[in-house]
């Protein structure tokens, strides 16, 4: 039987592909002070954008789940309930303290930047110091403009 490879090294060099997973909707803190009670199903609806769950045996309840997790950050899952009384919004029930619109897209980044971000304009001195672009060639004319081409004429859509 041959030697088999040392399968600690190969792992080592070897790191699996993670897929991607994100479902729900982000809830936020924004998104939730726009919330009132006794709103209507429909202008939470607006807000929150439509429940991820929602259940014919408790018709009153609407539950928003959001999961992520992503190769490079931490997983993430908040569970945020609205609970109707009728068509009225009753409760939000949060579930806890939920992130800024900005703190969860940095939460997200698996890039993070590293040391100072770069400087994105000149000074009045560089600008200054730029050479002027080079001078397009000139461009020949061409001989002759192309002839029109005639309009097209299309049958109706419908027999008259």
């Amino acid at each position: 039987m041959p030697d088999m490879p040392n399968l600690d090294l190969i792992s080592g060099l070897v790191t699996p592909y993670k897929v991607e997973v994100v479902q729900g909707n982000v809830v936020t803190q924004e998104q939730v002070a726009q919330i009132k009670t006794g709103m209507s199903r429909n202008q939470v609806r607006d807000i929150l954008g439509s429940p991820l769950l929602t259940d014919v045996f408790h018709a009153d309840r609407w539950d928003y789940v959001f999961t992520i997790r992503r190769q490079g950050t931490e997983p993430q899952r908040r569970s945020v309930v609205a609970l109707f009384d009728g068509e009225r919004l009753k409760s939000l029930d949060t579930g806890g303290e939920l992130p800024t619109e900005v703190v969860f897209v940095a939460s997200i980044d698996a890039a993070k930047a590293e040391g100072k971000p770069p400087k994105l304009s000149l000074s009045e001195d560089q600008l200054k110091a730029l050479k002027a672009p080079p001078k397009a060639a000139a461009t020949v004319e061409p001989a002759a403009a192309p002839a029109a081409v005639p309009a097209r004429t299309y049958p109706p859509l419908e027999a008259p």
